[in-house]
């Protein structure tokens, strides 16, 4: 028997961080709009949510704004939802699969963030013409400083 595995590194965006939150703290700020719109983008950007159902087959709809004025409108379908532990979105226009993994760590989550695109040339168009990979870290860099906010304002 003959086994063929697809090679798939060549596709892929991926970033791992161990965030200073609780794992439900952390499910909560990607499952919830109201916390999504203060951190989802990279930097300069900010985002209106039209609809987020966090179920399969859910859709999630909104529209960034860049600095420039300039709107980008994102489509996404929910693949898979296993609270606490993984959400897997197929976004459309550019089309790639994401999935987040959530590995609680006491009161730390580690969360690694991946995005399996149709081609190597996809994904080399979109960093290149995007930066993607740039926008990918700024987004966790605002994720990151939105927890430490969230986390703040709960003490109080």
């Amino acid at each position: 028997m003959i086994e063929i595995m697809e090679r798939t590194e060549n596709r892929e965006m991926q970033i791992t961080r161990t965030f200073k939150a609780p794992i439900e703290l952390m499910w909560e700020v990607w499952t919830s709009p109201e916390h999504v719109i203060n951190w989802w983008g990279p930097n300069g950007f900010t985002s209106t949510i039209h609809k987020m159902d966090v179920k399969e087959g859910g859709e999630w709809t909104l529209t960034m704004h860049g600095p420039d004025g300039t709107d980008y409108a994102n489509r996404s379908i929910f693949k898979e939802i296993v609270p606490f532990k993984k959400i897997v979105f197929e976004h459309f226009n550019p089309h790639f699969i994401a999935t987040i993994l959530f590995e609680p760590k006491g009161e730390e989550t580690q969360m690694d963030w991946s995005m399996l695109f149709d081609t190597a040339e996809m994904r080399e168009t979109i960093i290149r013409v995007h930066k993607a990979d740039d926008g990918q870290k700024q987004n966790i860099e605002k994720l990151e400083k939105y927890l430490d906010q969230v986390k703040f304002n709960l003490k109080k």
